[in-house]
């Protein structure tokens, strides 16, 4: 008695397979289904039984979604909470009301810098935000209005591109380059403590793209390397150990047209920095450092 599956009988398995992937798929959407309206009658006991409420008003867009292809708001009331975030505020919409509530977060300490917004009309992290800050009375803002980061291509909802400013980093080469390494093999790079102190905050950038929106040269000029590419620049061109050459490198690279001179010295990048990275100044001082390098003296 042969052993070997004939093809009918492999067709039929694969049939049967289809089936129950299909059956479960289905069972996994109607489950999901009754917890998604369990959760919403959850939610609106909680409003009922909060002191006070939060309404969000949240910037709604779905291009693969037919009905949603159209940017819209969407309008979710949540109990808000002594020490609540931004954050923790749109998690509880998308978990009570809406599962389709697209953002992006990671970490919920301020240091992925995945969860930049346009809240209030100004750039936050929504993990850093207390909902309280918001409002200049005591207790949390009638309405927040929570929005994708401006001058970026919206994927979905509050999701941006990310592309393009990673490109701009990128551009700057921000990594560290030395022009010669310590004779002995287990011997430091060693680094002074006043060089140190002059770099630390440019160290701080967490690639949050929070200055480039804020940017309104980066919003007319897509060629300019941007606040935070600069930055990371000034981090690595300033740090002594990587010697005259690979600075003069780096000067060459944020001199350029779209480099540090298009910046008209805004402050709006320094203003929105979650981090308070003193961003226009070491622009300025980049700008400083790129004419002495071109100084000649004969």
């Amino acid at each position: 008695m042969s052993t070997q599956v004939t093809e009918q009988e492999q067709e039929e398995q694969e049939t049967v397979e289809e089936a129950v992937e299909q059956t479960e798929a289905v069972g996994a959407a109607r489950a999901a289904q009754v917890d998604y309206g369990f959760m919403e009658e959850k939610a609106e006991q909680e409003v009922r039984d909060a002191e006070t409420t939060v309404k969000l008003k949240v910037f709604r867009y779905d291009p693969e979604v037919a009905g949603k292809k159209e940017p819209r708001f969407d309008t979710f009331t949540v109990p808000f909470h002594k020490g609540m975030t931004v954050l923790d505020a749109l998690m509880y919409a998308r978990d009570h009301y809406d599962s389709s509530l697209t953002f992006r977060h990671s970490c919920r300490q301020a240091v992925c810098g995945s969860d930049a917004l346009f809240v209030n009309g100004r750039q936050r992290l929504g993990c850093k935000t207390q909902l309280a800050d918001l409002d200049d009375s005591e207790g949390p803002p009638g309405t927040v209005t929570i929005e994708p980061l401006p001058h970026s291509d919206v994927v979905k909802d509050l999701v941006v591109d990310m592309q393009h400013f990673y490109d701009q980093m990128e551009a700057v080469e921000p990594y560290f380059q030395t022009d010669e390494y310590p004779k002995g093999e287990l011997e430091e790079q060693r680094q002074t403590r006043e060089n140190r102190e002059k770099i630390k905050m440019s160290t701080r950038c967490i690639w949050c793209s929070a200055c480039m929106s804020s940017c309104n040269i980066a919003a007319g000029d897509n060629e300019y390397l941007g606040p935070a590419a600069i930055n990371k620049a000034y981090r690595f061109a300033m740090d002594e150990r990587e010697g005259e050459a690979q600075k003069q490198r780096r000067l060459e690279i944020i001199e350029q047209e779209h480099g540090v001179w298009r910046c008209q010295t805004q402050f709006s990048c320094t203003e929105v920095c979650p981090k308070d990275i003193p961003l226009t100044e070491h622009i300025q001082e980049l700008k400083r450092e790129a004419v002495k390098s071109n100084l000649k003296f004969w």
